[in-house]
């Protein structure tokens, strides 16, 4: 009984001591992605294939919240307070999609859910989503690479890796996330232009043995 008094008493007491000092709970600040939405897909009445799309991978510190900062080439930190709202690969994974729907290029564009109703695949990466504090200002460097593969014959049909870079003319973090929106949209159509083309080849899901 003592030990867990002790145990439940003494964090108590630390906030206790915080707030007596002046201590001010702070919570963080959650930041969203946004894209402008792409048009309505056109009818797709000569594409024939489905493509799935798989999630976007990324380097670790991208995927634990806090927005990402470079002080130097060597150096990567995190905002504490500063947070992604949605996971930047879960929402570049999304925004791929929406595109490539867009395109009107497929007959079907899905998330990638391992059933093998699909003639190809595309698998991508999202390099670098990041706030650049050296070299003079500060700027947003963005990086993404994907690739294609045609399940059938199990070749890479297409592959391509991009980098965009903005500047940020005001020193606050919704500054910087407001460019990162802004970079980000640039690097993904640059990705995706020309847009991946549906090619199929040998004969539709139904048909396979």
């Amino acid at each position: 009984m003592k030990r867990t008094l002790m145990m439940s008493v003494l964090p108590l007491a630390a906030i206790l001591i915080l707030i007596g000092c002046g201590g001010k709970v702070r919570y963080p600040n959650y930041y969203a992605l946004n894209l402008p939405a792409p048009p309505d897909p056109p009818p797709a009445e000569s594409a024939h294939a489905v493509l799935a799309i798989r999630d976007f991978r990324a380097p670790a510190y991208l995927t634990r919240g806090g927005i990402v900062y470079k002080p130097s080439p060597e150096q990567i930190g995190l905002y504490a307070y500063h947070r992604w709202a949605v996971n930047p690969c879960e929402f570049v994974t999304n925004a791929v999609i929406e595109r490539l729907r867009a395109s009107g290029h497929f007959a079907r564009v899905k998330s990638y859910d391992g059933r093998p109703d699909i003639e190809y695949v595309l698998s991508g990466r999202l390099e670098k989503l990041e706030e650049v504090d050296y070299e003079g200002g500060v700027k947003v460097e963005v990086a993404i690479s994907a690739q294609m593969t045609n399940l059938i014959t199990g070749t890479t049909v297409w592959t391509k890796a991009v980098s965009e870079t903005g500047d940020v003319n005001k020193r606050d973090v919704s500054a910087v996330v407001s460019e990162m929106n802004h970079t980000l949209e640039r690097a993904i159509n640059k990705l995706l232009t020309p847009i991946p083309a549906d090619a199929p080849t040998g004969p539709p899901p139904a048909e396979r043995n």
